[in-house]
């Protein structure tokens, strides 16, 4: 049994197949389906939703070199603190200055300060009273060298 297909029904099915429309309209929209591209509202909504992205994105980034490098300083002044009393304890009497260190083959090199990004660390000279050679006292701590302020607010001259 054959049903009669009313213009209301196809409405109501998504359109379905039209037998009425030409072939020639067909080829039309066809090129039209295949010329089409993006519209200037997507594009900005594309736009807007990668600038969004980016300002959470590079905060985040910058504040993780920031950290990496405050990491590598905590590092640096460690082994420099280490060396510096392996030194004194082995040759009873503190270096004269970072040079000594590698000199005497506790270092390769002296380490490079993260935040100056040069080795121009700030060094402490002992107390005579309290040195081990009192006669010449030497390096018994060291500093950065930065002015700079750290992430949890103290500055990097004190760590």
């Amino acid at each position: 049994m054959l049903r009669r297909v009313h213009k209301s029904d196809g409405d109501r099915f998504g359109g379905g197949f039209r037998p009425w429309a030409s072939a020639r309209s067909r080829g039309q929209a066809q090129k039209l389906g295949r010329m089409r591209g993006f519209t200037l509202l997507e594009l900005m909504i594309v736009l807007s939703i990668m600038m969004i992205l980016l300002a959470v994105a590079v905060p985040m980034y910058n504040q993780s070199i920031v950290q990496a490098r405050e990491s590598v300083l905590r590092s640096n002044l460690s082994t420099l603190r280490n060396v510096i009393s392996q030194y004194t304890l082995d040759k009873q009497k503190a270096p004269q200055s970072l040079d000594d260190l590698v000199t005497a083959g506790y270092l390769r090199q002296i380490p490079l300060d993260p935040m100056t990004r040069e080795a121009n660390w700030e060094v402490v000279q002992e107390d005579v009273l309290m040195a081990v050679d009192q006669q010449d006292p030497g390096i018994n701590d060291v500093h950065s060298a930065s002015n700079g302020t750290a992430s949890d607010g103290t500055a990097y001259s004190s760590w």
